[in-house]
């Protein structure tokens, strides 16, 4: 029987698998954990992720456990606020004019009941350590010591896709110089931190740092110095974060990590095609990442649902290409700009183009088209205006 493996049970391959199973095409994901990941990583969704969620029948259960961010903040350090952009100037533009605050832990099993109730398997404990061709099709190999023969594969398995390097697939790009620290707090900032937005970018040229809110907690993520103990920067949390307010802060996790922008050489090699962080991976500011995921998964798993009923796989060809292109061209490019902006020299001119933009109704719809994502998948020639 014709059927798709898909490696990663995260929000990116289940995604594709539930494109899969909605098209009829039998589907198994190999997930290398042992259920699937609770840990707080990307919390926002863009306005044509909810589009897509939407018509997977999946987005009503998600609006549920999240939070609706109309507008977001470009902030000082001192707490005032640079300018303010309201993305309700979309509303001809999408039927979601505002962003999504939830955590992919909440998407994740949203998709895996939906895709179970069409038939399709999530096996646990099941690592994809390789992809082999076989008789027009692939074989997984898996830690769990199985072969699983299928029509195609999409690795969806994370920055160290073990899909992509038993491929030999290069994975091109440049680290940054500091790491990320993520703090989440139970504290309440918007009593803290009065008319604070749900999102949040501030500036300073020592240290800026991103504010999020999401259902459960409050994010705080700063720059990070490259070269010091992990353990020596999370003792020193606690009076960065009285930099902001001066108080004790109640903290639920903290974490440090290298954040990196790199792209695979190609998100196709024959029956393997490559999504999400396995394919490309960007820094967070501007929460395009996961987003950018979903989008390869509803595209490619698309493709496949046309492939799987007829013999010219082109298509696949033509929608990888433009993935790729997406990625290296879009969503790189707008992430790093958004970490360039932060980190300015120069911060009045910065914040006067901010300002500038944020009292341009017409500027300001263009540049949300582009933070939105929006424009990442229409383009300037397909612009409903």
């Amino acid at each position: 029987m014709s059927r798709v493996l898909i490696a990663g049970a995260g929000p990116v391959g289940l995604t594709a698998a539930l494109v899969l199973a909605r098209g009829g095409v039998p589907v198994t994901v190999l997930e290398a954990g042992p259920g699937l990941a609770t840990e707080s990583r990307a919390s926002t969704f863009h306005p044509p992720t909810l589009e897509m969620l939407a018509d997977l029948g999946v987005l009503d259960e998600l609006m549920a456990a999240g939070i609706i961010s109309r507008t977001f903040q470009y902030r000082e350090r001192s707490g005032a606020v640079i300018a303010e952009l309201d993305l309700s100037v979309l509303a001809d533009d999408t039927p979601y004019p505002f962003r999504l605050q939830c955590e992919q832990s909440k998407l994740t099993p949203i998709l895996r009941r939906h895709l179970t109730a069409l038939g399709g398997e999530v096996r646990f404990r099941s690592p994809v350590r390789g992809v082999l061709p076989h008789r027009g099709g692939v074989v997984a190999l898996t830690g769990d010591g199985r072969r699983d023969y299928g029509d195609w594969l999409i690795g969806a398995d994370g920055a160290h896709s073990a899909v992509r390097r038993s491929l030999g697939i290069g994975f091109e790009g440049i680290t940054y110089p500091e790491r990320f620290l993520v703090a989440s707090t139970r504290e309440d900032l918007g009593v803290l931190m009065p008319g604070i937005a749900a999102v949040n970018y501030v500036f300073d040229p020592d240290e800026w740092l991103v504010l999020l809110r999401t259902p459960d907690h409050w994010r705080v993520l700063f720059p990070t110095p490259d070269g010091t103990p992990d353990d020596q920067e999370l003792a020193r949390l606690p009076h960065r974060l009285r930099g902001l307010v001066d108080k004790e802060w109640a903290v639920a996790h903290a974490s440090i990590y290298r954040v990196h922008q790199r792209i695979a050489t190609s998100f196709r090699r024959g029956r393997v095609l490559l999504a999400g962080d396995a394919a490309h991976v960007n820094n967070p500011l501007g929460g395009m990442g996961m987003n950018s995921g979903i989008h390869d998964a509803v595209q490619l798993g698309g493709a496949l649902v046309e492939v799987m009923a007829g013999p010219d796989d082109s298509v696949v060809d033509a929608v990888a290409a433009v993935r790729r292109d997406i990625a290296a061209t879009y969503v790189q490019r707008v992430s790093h700009g958004n970490w360039e902006r932060l980190r300015s020299g120069d911060p009045a001119s910065v914040h006067d183009e901010l300002r500038s933009l944020a009292a341009d109704p017409v500027r300001a719809r263009e540049h949300l088209l582009r933070t939105s994502m929006i424009a990442s998948l229409r383009g300037p020639a397909r612009d409903r205006r």
